[in-house]
C-alpha cells in the first residue's frame, strides 16, 4: 500500500487528487493540508510514502517544504505537482530533493504511473520540463572553458544514461539494450555513484552539464 499526502491551496485541486487516486487498490490517501506550515508535524502525523506537494503555497513555498521533508524524513517521497514550469523553479525544486516534478495537466494513468515510480526509487519528470532543461544546460555549456572531469562509464553505462535522458523506465531501457531489468538497475547505482548523485534526474542534469549526453 502506498500512503499518499496532499498539499495543496486550492481545494478543488485537493478533491480532484483525491477523487483520482482513492480507488487504486494499492493507493491509500492518508492527509491533506492547505499551506506546508508545520510540515514536518504533517508529514509525522501521517507518515506518507509520497508527498504531492504544490510549488507555489502561501508562507513556505513547495521546495523550501520540500527541503524540510527531505531532511527530517530522508524516506518520504515529494512530488512537485504544479502548474509552473519556469526553469528555476524546477531547479530550485530538484536541488531541494525532489523526486517527481509534475505539471497538473497530466493524465490521470500518468500521475499514478509516476507515483508508483518514485516508490521504486526512481524519478520522474514532466516531458515537456525535462527536454527544456537538458537544453538549456547544453547551451550553458561552455567549450571554451576547461571542460570538467568526465565520469568512467562503461559504453552500457552511457548508452543507459543517454535512455534516461529521454525518460525511459528501467523496464524500456532492458528492452531496448537487451539486459535484464535487475542488470539495468545495477548499472544504475555505478552510474550515480560514479556521477556522484542521488536520482535520475540529477544524473540526466550532472550528464548535461558534463557533456556526457
Amino acid at each position: 500500500m502506498i500512503r499518499i499526502a496532499i498539499v495543496d491551496d486550492h481545494q478543488v485541486v485537493r478533491e480532484g487528487l483525491r477523487a483520482m487516486l482513492q480507488d487504486e487498490p494499492d493507493f491509500q490517501i492518508v492527509g491533506e493540508r492547505n499551506s506546508a506550515n508545520d510540515i514536518t508535524e504533517f508529514v509525522a502525523g501521517t507518515r506518507p510514502d509520497v508527498v504531492l506537494l504544490d510549488a507555489r503555497l502561501p508562507g513556505t513555498s513547495g521546495p523550501a517544504a520540500c527541503r524540510l521533508i527531505v531532511r527530517t524524513h530522508p524516506d518520504v517521497r515529494v512530488i512537485i505537482l504544479t502548474v509552473y514550469s519556469d526553469d528555476a523553479l524546477v531547479e530550485e525544486s530538484i536541488k531541494a530533493g525532489a523526486r517527481g516534478y509534475i505539471i497538473k495537466d497530466i493524465e490521470r494513468f500518468e500521475l499514478k504511473q509516476a507515483i508508483r515510480a518514485v516508490c521504486r526509487g526512481e524519478a520522474v519528470v514532466s516531458p515537456q520540463i525535462a527536454g527544456k532543461l537538458l537544453e538549456r544546460l547544453r547551451t550553458q555549456l561552455d567549450p571554451a572553458k576547461t571542460a570538467p572531469a568526465r565520469p568512467a562509464l562503461n559504453e552500457k553505462q552511457a548508452e543507459i544514461l543517454r535512455l534516461i535522458s529521454e525518460g525511459f523506465s528501467n523496464r524500456e531501457i532492458a528492452g531496448r539494450i537487451h539486459l535484464s531489468e535487475n542488470t539495468v538497475k545495477s548499472h544504475l547505482q555505478e552510474i550515480f555513484s560514479k556521477l556522484e548523485v542521488r536520482n535520475r534526474v540529477e544524473a540526466a542534469v550532472t550528464a548535461a552539464r558534463k557533456g556526457l549526453i
